[in-house]
């Protein structure tokens, strides 16, 4: 039976649509340097979901021993990343406007900075699976209670290490470890698909020894929902979040040209209007 979550799913509604418009003062900033827009947008609702109720964090400790560790594999989207650590309070949102200027910390992946919340330098895909296996083999090994949770791309799912590490997380009963496939089937030159064909997720991961998960990845009830299933013990959790890339504004949803893209003032201005027409209930 399914929890109700509607009070929270109302509080994360909002910080979500506080991500996107932080995504999208990033992007038009960015200027001619341009951004990786569309898989950022098609990640929020989870990484708010993480951010703003799931994970265990403590922003005035970032060092913090207890907390929850997070890894963006798919570290071209740093730009939700950034947002949501912002929205929390790690990155001052003023330093929001220096994102991929010289100097800044905020480069166009994510480095390593644990007093701004990011745990790990990533970008090159494949790698942020066994990190994230890593962090919880060393918290099993620890008898420390702290999750780990580890975004992939369904097309960074190409990468042979992302099976190498499917193979290894069960072999090591890391029932602390959550792992979301952003399942928006597209990656930088195509359809997932037609490049890699990834279709029957679900099925791999389980042979591999996995409890899978599948859900709408923009649905905040269901992906609270989840998380809030009884896990099994001994046994890594995958969470198959079906999205859509670009998601909410009308000229970049499943729009493969918005993989890395320039955002024009004119879009820009188009984008700020739908989002404040949004509906936050």
């Amino acid at each position: 039976m399914k929890k109700d979550f509607s009070k929270e799913t109302r509080s994360i509604k909002l910080f979500s649509k506080n991500v996107r418009s932080k995504i999208l003062d990033m992007a038009y900033e960015a200027g001619s340097n341009s951004s990786h827009f569309g898989g950022a947008l098609s990640i929020v609702e989870i990484i708010s979901t993480l951010f703003s109720y799931q994970m265990k964090i403590d922003k005035k400790n970032p060092e913090w021993n207890e907390r929850d560790r997070f890894i963006l594999s798919k570290g071209h989207a740093c730009l939700a990343y950034y947002a949501a650590l912002s929205e929390v309070g790690y990155i001052p949102e003023k330093e929001l406007k220096t994102f991929e200027k010289n100097g800044s910390n905020l480069t166009g992946h994510p480095v390593k900075n644990i007093k701004y919340g990011i745990e790990f330098s990533t970008g090159s895909l494949g790698i942020g699976l066994s990190i994230g296996i890593g962090l919880a083999l060393a918290a099993k090994r620890k008898k420390k209670l702290n999750k780990t949770y580890v975004i992939v791309g369904d097309g960074e799912c190409n990468e042979g290490s992302i099976w190498e590490g499917a193979l290894a997380a069960p072999n090591f009963k890391l029932d602390n470890l959550f792992v979301i496939v952003d399942k928006n089937n597209l990656q930088q030159t195509g359809s997932t698909n037609e490049i890699m064909n990834t279709e029957n997720l679900k099925d791999k991961w389980l042979s591999f020894g996995w409890n899978v998960q599948e859900l709408d990845g923009h649905d905040i009830n269901e992906i609270l929902n989840c998380f809030a299933k009884e896990k099994k013990q001994g046994i890594p959790n995958l969470i198959i979040a079906n999205t859509i890339k670009g998601k909410g504004f009308s000229f970049s949803e499943n729009d493969n040209n918005w993989h890395h893209a320039v955002m024009t003032k004119t879009l820009y201005e188009k984008a700020k209007k739908e989002l404040e027409s949004t509906d936050d209930n």
